[in-house]
């Protein structure tokens, strides 16, 4: 059965700008209200996604969070409570992108992307469970995003890709642990997008399509609207699923 999700409540972390924003304008073209959050964003591009989500006629707020602490955590379900008094959709979005060798990666830098990456997800997990279980018809959904490391080892991000696939881990013990009231999903965005910092040429991302099975990229509204399905489709849970052009196939 599908979902209506008209008047639901979802928080997207990470949603000012790139990905994150895409999946937040998705949900409110489905009449969600949005909680917009920010941390590295200029406060300008949060404002900038307020509008344009208000502009399809549900509600949103923004807050900025740093949610490598846990009182970021908190500070962001204390808006949330109060704005909206509810939750029904959260989308663990936000992320931190590191290259590095192995041997380079330092302890501050381990520690920064598994506060992000794995433990934020955890505990908002933790505190959007409890929330969800006060609404009217208890439940919820939860997606994670999850990258590449969910495949195998990935020798150019090593702690991005090890807590992206612990997050899928932590998925999997959600699911199973949270249901049936609650479901909880994973989704590997494959090309969708340029890396945020990089000069990356055309030419090169072309290349980076050509490798997948369908030989080519993607775009954020790809990602945005499986999001969109994970949310509406209510007999999935515990499942990943691939939005990359098979670029995980052999």
């Amino acid at each position: 059965m599908q979902v209506d999700l008209r008047d639901k409540v979802a928080l997207v972390t990470g949603s000012a700008r790139r990905v994150g924003k895409v999946i937040a304008l998705e949900l409110a073209r489905q009449g969600v209200n949005i909680l917009v959050h920010y941390y590295r964003a200029e406060p300008s591009e949060a404002r900038e996604t307020l509008q344009e989500v208000k502009s399809l006629g549900v509600d949103a707020v923004g807050a900025a969070a740093d949610l490598s602490r846990d009182d970021g955590v908190e500070a962001l379900f204390a808006v949330l409570e109060e704005r909206f008094g509810r939750l029904d959709i959260v989308v663990n979005n936000a992320s931190v992108f590191q290259r590095g060798d192995l041997l380079d990666v330092s302890l501050e830098d381990w520690d920064l992307t598994m506060a992000v990456n794995l433990r934020a997800p955890f505990v908002i997990t933790q505190r959007a469970a409890r929330l969800m279980a006060k609404n009217p018809v208890p439940g919820g959904v939860i997606v994670n995003i999850c990258d590449q490391g969910v495949d195998g080892p990935w020798k150019a991000r090593p702690h991005h890709g090890i807590s992206k696939a612990a997050l899928w881990s932590l998925t999997q013990v959600s699911a199973l642990s949270l249901g049936p009231a609650i479901r909880v999903n994973a989704i590997v965005p494959g090309p969708i997008m340029k890396p945020a910092g990089r000069e990356t040429s055309d030419e090169a991302w072309a290349m980076k399509g050509a490798r997948s099975a369908l030989h080519r990229t993607g775009q954020a509204e790809d990602v945005a609207r499986a999001v969109a399905f994970l949310c509406r489709e209510d007999y999935i849970t515990g499942e990943l699923l691939h939005v990359n052009a098979g670029e995980h196939l052999p």
